[in-house]
């Protein structure tokens, strides 16, 4: 009626790894890191692909006031 301890230990370990895979859907962190794909060509810092324009020419003033924004984010030429 019961069952071993064979499928007891089966079942564990099925439903272990039902719970691993269900934890890793939550993590972002990998999909954040791909999606790092804005640089500043002068310190070479990495912003998320949806960073404004106005967040790009706050960096540009702060960190490089001698540089021109254009010369920190080329893409942002009009």
């Amino acid at each position: 009626m019961g069952g071993g301890n064979a499928q007891k230990a089966k079942m564990a370990r099925e439903k272990n790894l039902e719970k691993q895979k269900g934890a890793n859907k939550g993590s972002q962190l990998e999909a954040n890191k791909k999606a790092m794909s804005i640089q500043c060509k002068v310190c070479m810092q990495t912003f998320i692909c949806t960073t404004s324009e106005v967040k790009c020419r706050e960096h540009a003033e702060a960190k490089h006031p001698k540089s021109d924004v254009t010369a920190c984010f080329p893409h942002l030429k009009k």
